[in-house]
């Protein structure tokens, strides 16, 4: 088995600058470490357990069947924190039938994201006699 040490996920936006204030301003993603400088510069963010690393350029958009899954504590009050920076909530929160409260958003190049609160009783987060 591979040893993975570390995780990262490579975005390559059409529009660097306009998607690492998205992702650095708007969504509000805490920076690990920056490198380069003009059209070259690159920014990597902290993602829980992994990281989103935003650099380069595409001339077009990441595919649909790229998706970003995050897990908050409070689905509610990203929405509220989202919506008052200017972020469209595609999908307001709802409580799936499979439990977890799902809301969904996206990138300036259309990158869905799925913010997702684990509620206390879901057995994510707990299994009785385990």
């Amino acid at each position: 088995m591979v040893h993975v040490l570390s995780s990262r996920t490579l975005l390559r936006p059409t529009d660097p600058e306009r998607s690492q204030r998205f992702y650095g301003e708007q969504l509000g993603l805490a920076v690990y470490r920056e490198f380069g400088t003009g059209p070259e510069r690159g920014v990597v963010y902290f993602l829980g357990g992994g990281f989103l690393e935003v650099a380069g350029r595409s001339e077009v958009p990441a595919s649909s069947a790229v998706r970003l899954w995050l897990q908050v504590e409070d689905v509610a009050a990203a929405e509220e924190e989202l919506r008052g920076k200017g972020v469209e909530i595609v999908r307001p929160p709802v409580r799936e039938p499979w439990g977890l409260v799902e809301m969904w958003i996206a990138d300036p190049d259309g990158t869905p994201i799925v913010l997702v609160e684990i509620p206390a009783d879901h057995p994510l987060r707990y299994r009785p006699g385990i």
